[in-house]
């Protein structure tokens, strides 16, 4: 058995300080028992804590991690940026630089700003919207998550399902809740009837296009496509949060996969290689009314600040097609491993895959919308989750969560998890 004395005592200091425990809620384990792990290093795949055990890591730090925890190259050019001076509050190269190789990548994005957080590209770009637009209402779906925002914590996914009732949103005012119309994730005929009724008031269409916040659910290309129609009939506009399928999905991003222009998009994690960064963007028409070209405020003190652009330059350069067809690969090896352990331990499993991104729900499926997820066994799931970790497997401590693969899992790696699934299994039946 592993122990975890050093991470439950530093939990208890640190819980006299920080609001239970922790910076962000789902580091907190409530939905998983037990006190979090306290990270001590990461080196490729593996991250060991203050106890000194070691995990192979399919969290890598919620997705931005697609090259492993301390990559050389990273690593060495934020060592050499760090050396010139780590925030100028003024324009520097890197910022052109990282905007040309995303675009590059995302076409679709003519124009953008980089902020600091995904959250803050979430709600810029809803501001922009409704400033484009001049309407106020928007429409997101139920167990999609944006950020923590006022306006996008309604009916949202990740920590807000973990720990509270998703309908609910304490501290958002009720006039901003009337703003956001929410509907059920693939639901064609229930986003065609919010349209038939408030099209003319709806400035936005705010979509996770690959959802990764109620664990991996796609968008169907039927239910994107007719988003894509509506929002374009109505005039409002389409925007594909990609701040976690953004470099996750595919390289183009998942926008790529279904052949899907939105309007405009935002991106975050992969983007800043491991630093806080996030991206908003799409058509120069509607970039060009942010200030100081146009009307619609903001702005960051730290937004396109050296450190993270050299993240994300670092990171982007060293990604490829030929990388990603290895990282797919497996990622689907993995899946058909779990899924084989599940069948052979007669355990109702279905698991989801998407590029680089994965998760589990214990359920017989099918899982399309955030109804589907709650029908999941979240206790067998808590109980699970503990006994990978005893086999030194990290997986996100959430079934309303979503794992990654990198480029550092090796087959080893990979094969320990599927034996580590079975074990699990074994374990949970002779409970």
């Amino acid at each position: 058995m592993l122990s975890f004395e050093k991470s439950k005592k530093a939990f208890k200091e640190s819980s006299k300080y920080l609001p239970g425990g922790v910076n962000s809620p789902v580091r907190a384990f409530k939905n998983v028992g037990g006190d979090p792990l306290f990270i001590k290093k990461g080196v490729g795949s593996h991250i060991f804590d203050i106890d000194d055990n070691e995990y192979i890591d399919y969290v890598l730090s919620w997705g931005p991690l697609i090259l492993g925890h301390a990559d050389q190259k990273v690593v060495a050019d934020l060592q050499a940026a760090v050396a010139k001076g780590t925030s100028y509050g003024a324009p520097t190269l890197l910022e052109t630089e990282l905007a040309k190789k995303i675009q590059k990548i995302v076409p679709s994005l003519q124009m953008m700003r980089m902020v600091s957080s995904g959250t803050e590209a979430t709600m810029s770009a809803i501001r922009l919207a409704r400033g484009y637009t001049h309407r106020d209402k928007i429409v997101k779906f139920i167990g999609n998550y944006h950020g923590h925002s006022d306006s996008l914590l309604v009916d949202a996914g990740s920590g807000v399902a973990t720990f509270n009732d998703i309908h609910e949103a304490p501290g958002v005012p009720k006039n901003l809740a009337y703003d956001t119309l929410t509907v059920d994730y693939n639901d064609i005929n229930g986003i065609k009837k919010v349209f038939k009724t408030h099209g003319n008031e709806i400035a936005c269409v705010i979509v996770e296009p690959i959802a990764g916040n109620m664990g991996v659910i796609p968008g169907t290309r039927e239910f994107l496509q007719t988003l894509r129609e509506l929002t374009t009939e109505s005039g409002s506009l389409l925007i594909f949060d990609e701040v976690m399928s953004g470099f996750r999905a595919a390289f183009h991003g998942a926008q790529s996969l279904y052949q899907i222009v939105p309007d405009l998009t935002t991106l975050g994690k992969v983007v800043g290689g491991g630093l806080p960064v996030g991206v908003f963007g799409g058509r120069k028409d509607i970039m060009q009314w942010i200030t100081p070209e146009g009307p619609v405020y903001h702005a960051g003190t730290l937004s396109g600040n050296p450190l993270a652009m050299t993240g994300g330059i670092s990171t982007l350069d060293q990604l490829n097609e030929d990388l990603y067809k290895e990282m797919v690969a497996r990622t689907d090896y993995l899946a058909a491993g779990i899924k084989q352990a599940a069948v052979s331990h007669h355990v109702a499993l279905t698991v989801h895959h998407v590029g680089t991104m994965w998760s589990y729900f214990f359920n017989a499926g099918p899982v399309n919308n955030f109804e589907d997820v709650q029908k999941s066994n979240v206790d067998y799931f808590a109980k699970f989750f503990n006994l990978l970790l005893q086999h030194g497997i990290y997986t996100a401590p959430s079934q309303f969560e979503t794992n990654f693969m990198s480029s550092k899992h090796t087959k080893e790696d990979i094969e320990r998890t599927i034996l580590a699934f079975n074990t699990a299994f074994d374990e949970m039946g002779e409970r």
